[in-house]
């Protein structure tokens, strides 16, 4: 009796494991922010993107191929050539990802791994024909507008393939090393011809400087003459009481003086 019990439970047993092993094969999930796709053996790729959770399928007739539908950043470096035939070291950085309500049409004709399939292709593409417009000079005085057509044209043309670019940037730009020394001996010229026109000028302030004390000095010469033949020994007297003047608070703020001669003139008895 005891063996039957036994045998019915591992009947029993083996059943619900055979059973729920089915029901495990016929469940899927989709985790967030990501779509599935689903391929049945006898009527090939679905046209309906199944939304996130957890679904059924028939085993071993249906697959679900899980596409990740978020936001993902690639690198992409691109060597080329500017207008003026410099070669420009570029990489660009983009932000993707497909399109939902393609994704059958995406598995069917690229393929799982269409990021690697398209985006460096079309990414050299479009850099090679949107900085063969611009010069290496330009290149870098208009990098905003060299970016925003490379985004422009780049999700254009990624859309053709079902790809959504959410961001387009360039993250490096570098030149040539002929163009790299071109540069540097050209900053280092226009700094020397900026301290030469400094020196110039320089100059030039100092001989206007000159010019204008000597046009003073002859100025104060003439009024000086005018005054003396004006007042005659006047004027001559006045300067002498006033550096006489002068002199003597001097020398009665010095320490080795202290007294003035009396009965005697400083400066007055200067000869005629």
């Amino acid at each position: 009796m005891a063996a039957k019990v036994f045998e019915s439970i591992g009947k029993f047993g083996l059943t619900l494991a055979l059973a729920g092993g089915v029901v495990n094969s016929a469940l899927y999930n989709v985790d967030a922010g990501h779509r599935a796709v689903i391929f049945d053996r006898f009527r090939g790729v679905q046209d309906i993107v199944v939304g996130e959770g957890t679904h059924f399928l028939i085993p071993w007739v249906q697959k679900p191929i899980i596409f990740d539908c978020r936001s993902r950043p690639r690198n992409v470096p691109v060597i080329t050539g500017s207008k003026d035939l410099q070669n420009v070291n570029i990489t660009l950085r983009i932000l993707f990802r497909p399109v939902a309500s393609q994704l059958p049409r995406i598995y069917t004709s690229i393929g799982e791994d269409y990021d690697e399939r398209v985006l460096p292709s079309i990414t050299t593409e479009i850099l090679k024909s949107v900085v063969a417009r611009f010069d290496a000079g330009e290149l870098i005085t208009q990098r905003e507008l060299v970016s925003r057509q490379v985004s422009d044209d780049l999700t254009e043309r990624a859309a053709t393939f079902g790809l959504i670019l959410d961001d387009v940037s360039l993250t490096h730009l570098t030149f040539g090393k002929e163009f790299t020394e071109a540069v540097e001996a050209k900053q280092v010229a226009q700094q020397e011809a900026e301290r030469a026109r400094f020196v110039v000028e320089k100059a030039e302030q100092q001989k206007k400087a000159a010019i204008i004390s000597a046009e003073g000095d002859s100025k104060a010469a003439e009024l000086i003459a005018n005054s003396l033949a004006t007042a005659g020994d006047g004027l001559i007297e006045l300067r002498k009481l006033e550096a006489a003047e002068d002199i003597a608070y001097q020398l009665s703020r010095s320490r080795n003086i202290t007294y003035l001669p009396a009965g005697q003139s400083v400066l007055l008895q200067l000869p005629q």
